[in-house]
C-alpha cells in the first residue's frame, strides 16, 4: 500500500492550506476545507475498512440534521481548532480522512486526527453545500471557507445586496464575470457552526458557488481544489482593488454593455438581472 503522506489529496490539502495562510486568508484556526474523495484512488493509501474510531458531529442536532444522501461517502477534512500554518508539517494532526456514517449522523476516522482530533465545526454546514452542490453539479469535490481580508473589508463599506455587490465586483476586473458569472451569494451576519447557517448556506449554493458570509468571510465551492481556490482568489483581487479606490472619484470603469461582450466571447451563461442594461 502506498504511503498517505504522497496522496495527491493530501498533498493539495498541505499546499492550498499553506497558500491560504501565506495569503492572510485563515488566521489563527480560522477556515476549513472538505474534499469529496474518489474511494478507488483512497484504496491505494487505506485501509478502508479500518474504522480508527466513529466521531459524533458538532454543532448539530443529529435529531433533525439529515446527510445520508452522503452516506459512505469519504471526504478528507481540516481539523477542528487547527492552524492552516501547521498544516503543511504535520499533516496527520491537522487533517482527518473520514467516511460518513450510517445515515449521515456521524463520521467514521480512516486516517488523521492524531490526538483526538475531529473535523471542523462547519463540516455540518460543509456537508449541506456539498449535498447542494451535487444536485447542480455531481462533479461537485471540494467546499472551502476562508477570511480574505479585503472581502472581508469591503463588507463593512459596500451595501450587503447579492445584485449590487457581484456588480461592484464585475467592475473592478475583466475576469471577473467570466470566473464567476452566476455572480456572488450574500448572507446577513449569522451564528456560525450552527444548522441555521449551514441551511442558509447550501440554499445559496443551489445558485452560486461563492456565498459571502455577512462579516465573517466566503464559501466557495468547485470541481477541484485549484477550482475553488481560483474563484475565491478572484473576489479577493478584485475586492482589493474596490478597497484601494472605493474612496477616490471614479474616472474610469467596465461598461455593463462591455460585460455582456465578453460574455458573449466566452459563451457563458451570467446573471442578467444582475447588470444594469
Amino acid at each position: 500500500m502506498k504511503n498517505i503522506l504522497d496522496a495527491p489529496f493530501v498533498r493539495e490539502m498541505c499546499e492550498t492550506t499553506a497558500n491560504m495562510y501565506r495569503l492572510g486568508w485563515d488566521e489563527r484556526n480560522g477556515g476549513n476545507i472538505s474534499y469529496l474523495l474518489d474511494e478507488k484512488e483512497v484504496d491505494e493509501y487505506l485501509d478502508t475498512g479500518k474504522v480508527l474510531r466513529s466521531i459524533p458531529l458538532m454543532g448539530v442536532n443529529e435529531v433533525d440534521f439529515d446527510a445520508s444522501p452522503l452516506e459512505g461517502k469519504i471526504f478528507i477534512v481540516t481539523g477542528t481548532g487547527k492552524y492552516f500554518k501547521n498544516v503543511e508539517k504535520d499533516p496527520e494532526t491537522n487533517l482527518g480522512i473520514v467516511r460518513i456514517g450510517k445515515g449521515g449522523k456521524n463520521v467514521e476516522l480512516l486516517w488523521g486526527y492524531r490526538g483526538g482530533g475531529r473535523p471542523t465545526s462547519e463540516f455540518p454546514a460543509h456537508m449541506m453545500s456539498h449535498m447542494a452542490r451535487l444536485q447542480v453539479d455531481p462533479e461537485n469535490r471540494v467546499v472551502m471557507h476562508s477570511h480574505p481580508t479585503h472581502t472581508l473589508a469591503m463588507n463593512y463599506v459596500h451595501e450587503l445586496n447579492e445584485k449590487k455587490f457581484t456588480h461592484t465586483l464585475w467592475e473592478m476586473s475583466t475576469e471577473c464575470i467570466v470566473v464567476f458569472p452566476e455572480g456572488v451569494g450574500v448572507l446577513p451576519w449569522m451564528l456560525c457552526g450552527t444548522k441555521t447557517i449551514g441551511e442558509a448556506t447550501a440554499e445559496k449554493m443551489k445558485k452560486f458557488r461563492l456565498v459571502v458570509w455577512a462579516l465573517h468571510g466566503i464559501y466557495g465551492a468547485g470541481k477541484t481544489m485549484d477550482e475553488t481556490f481560483g474563484l475565491i482568489e478572484t473576489v479577493e483581487k478584485a475586492a482589493q482593488i474596490y478597497m484601494l479606490t472605493a474612496h477616490l472619484p471614479r474616472v474610469n470603469t467596465i461598461k455593463d454593455e462591455d460585460m455582456v461582450k465578453l460574455a458573449e466571447l466566452f459563451g457563458i451563461d451570467y446573471r442578467k438581472d444582475f447588470l444594469d442594461l
